[in-house]
C-alpha cells in the first residue's frame, strides 16, 4: 500500500467523521431530558446541532424528532406511512436514485427480495471461514504482534474495507486499487453539506468520486461475466441471481455494489472502536469474553445498542398521522433519534450501563423494519472476526498509559478517532 492512497483514505474518513460530528457536546443528558419531558418536537434537532441533512434540503419541509422507543419503533416499522423515497433527492443523487434505503413500496420489496438472499448467515458464514478470519489475521494482525502496541483504529479503519472488497469481488492482488476505491466512497458520503458555501464545492467532489466509484465497479462486474461469474463472491451471486424470473443487468449490478460501499466500511471500523473501548475501559468484562467466547456476539450487540454509528434514521409521512400525541402532516420529515431510543428507561434496566448479560430487546443501531440493514450479518460476523483474533494474538490488551484517554464522538457517524493499546 502507498502512502499517498492511504493518507487519502485517512483523510476521506476523517472528513466524513468531521462533516456529520455535529456541535460536541455531550447529547446523553440532553435525550434523557428529552425522553421524559419532550418526547416529540416540531424542530429538526439534528440541523439544530450541525448536522447535515441525507435529504435534499427544502426550508419548506415541517421535521418533528422523536426520542423514545416506543415512537421510534412505530415510525421504523410502518414502511407505508413514513416512506424513505426522498433519500433518492438527497445522498441518493449520487447513486442515480438506485439506492436501497431510498426505495419504497413494491420497488424496494423487489430489491431487497433478489438481494436478502446473499447476505444471510449461511452465505456470510462461508466468507467468514474462507475469507474472512485469515485475511485479517494474516494481513493486519500477526505482523503487528512483536509491536506490542498500536493504535486499534488503524486496522479498524483497514480491515473492513479490505474484507468488503474482497467478498464483492475485486481481485486480492491490487490493494492500492482499493484503499482509492474506499476513499471516493467515503467522499460521496460527505456530499450533504450544512454550510451552504460547502455544499458546492462538496456536492461536485462527491459526483466526481461516485462516477470514479461506478467506472471502478463496472469494470469488475464486465471482467466478473466474462469470466463465468462461478465464484462466491458478490457481484457473481448478483450476476447469478434471478427473481421473478428477471436478472439484473451490469448497470444494475454496478450501482446496487455502489450504493453499498460508502457505509460497507465506514459503519463497521466505527462500531469496531467503540466496541474495542468499551471492553478496554471495563478490563473485567474483557476477560470475561477473552475467557468465554461464546459472549462475543453479546458484546457486539450491545456495543451497537449503547453507541450505535448512525445515531438517528429519518422518514417522510406519507399521509396526516398522529405520533406521540402530536398532528403530523403529509410530506413532514420525522427524525428518529436511534441512540437516545437505544437508552430509553422504560425499555432497558440501566440503561446507560455497558451490560452484555442484558435481555435481548429491539434496538435500532442497524434500523428496524423493512429498511433494516441488509448487511448487518456481513458487519456483525466481520466484528465477530476481528474481536476473536484480537484476543487471540494480544495477550492482557490493554489502553495505552502512555497516550491520551480515548473517548466516543460525534453527533452522526459516531465513534472514537483513536484507541491507543499495548499487550503483553
Amino acid at each position: 500500500m502507498n502512502d499517498k492512497t492511504e493518507s487519502a483514505l485517512e483523510r476521506a474518513f476523517a472528513g466524513v467523521a468531521n462533516n456529520y460530528g455535529g456541535n460536541d457536546v455531550d447529547l446523553y443528558p440532553i435525550y434523557r431530558e428529552m425522553r421524559k419531558n419532550s418526547p416529540i418536537i416540531a424542530e429538526d434537532f439534528m440541523s439544530k446541532i450541525g448536522v447535515p441533512n441525507i435529504a435534499r434540503y427544502d426550508a419548506e419541509r415541517k421535521t418533528f424528532t422523536v426520542f423514545k422507543h416506543k415512537d421510534v419503533m412505530a415510525v421504523l416499522r410502518d414502511a407505508t406511512n413514513y416512506t424513505s423515497g426522498f433519500i433518492a433527492e438527497g445522498l441518493g443523487a449520487f447513486f442515480d436514485g438506485l439506492i436501497l434505503t431510498g426505495m419504497d413500496g413494491e420497488a424496494h420489496r423487489r430489491a431487497r427480495a433478489l438481494l436478502q438472499p446473499i447476505f444471510m448467515p449461511d452465505v456470510v458464514n462461508t466468507w467468514r471461514d474462507s475469507k474472512m478470519d485469515p485475511i485479517v489475521r494474516n494481513e493486519y494482525l500477526k505482523p503487528l504482534v512483536p509491536q506490542h502496541k498500536a493504535d486499534l483504529m488503524d486496522f479498524g479503519l483497514h480491515f473492513p474495507i479490505r474484507l468488503i472488497y474482497a467478498l464483492i469481488g475485486f481481485p486480492d492482488d491490487q490493494p492500492e486499487k482499493v484503499e482509492q476505491y474506499a476513499a471516493w466512497a467515503l467522499a460521496i458520503l460527505a456530499g450533504p453539506q450544512v454550510d451552504p458555501e460547502k455544499a458546492a464545492v462538496a456536492r461536485k467532489a462527491a459526483m466526481e468520486a461516485a462516477q470514479c466509484l461506478y467506472d471502478a465497479v463496472k469494470e469488475a462486474v464486465v471482467e466478473v461475466r466474462r469470466n463465468g461469474a462461478e465464484g462466491n463472491d458478490l457481484i457473481s451471486r448478483l450476476i447469478r441471481a434471478t427473481y421473478e424470473g428477471r436478472s439484473l443487468d451490469d448497470h444494475e449490478i454496478t450501482t446496487f455494489v455502489r450504493s453499498l460501499l460508502p457505509a460497507a466500511g465506514e459503519t463497521t471500523t466505527r462500531t469496531f472502536g467503540s466496541l474495542m473501548l468499551l471492553l478496554l475501559e471495563r478490563p473485567d468484562v474483557l476477560d470475561r469474553v477473552r475467557k468465554d467466547r461464546s459472549l462475543v456476539p453479546k458484546a457486539i450487540d450491545e456495543a451497537i445498542r449503547l453507541e450505535p454509528v448512525a445515531t438517528f434514521k429519518v422518514r417522510q409521512a406519507a399521509q396526516d398521522l398522529e405520533l406521540a400525541g402530536m398532528q403530523i402532516p403529509k410530506g413532514a420529515m420525522v427524525q428518529c433519534i436511534v441512540t437516545s431510543a437505544n437508552r430509553d428507561e422504560d425499555v432497558f434496566d440501566n440503561s446507560e450501563e455497558f451490560d452484555i448479560d442484558r435481555k435481548v430487546k429491539p434496538s435500532f443501531g442497524f434500523g428496524f423494519g423493512p429498511h433494516m440493514c441488509i448487511g448487518q450479518f456481513i458487519a456483525k460476523t466481520e466484528l465477530q472476526v476481528a474481536l476473536n483474533a484480537v484476543l487471540d494474538l494480544f495477550p492482557n490488551l490493554r489502553l495505552d498509559p502512555d497516550q491520551p484517554k480515548p473517548r466516543i464522538t460525534g453527533a452522526q457517524l459516531r465513534g472514537p478517532h483513536s484507541v491507543p493499546v499495548i499487550w503483553d
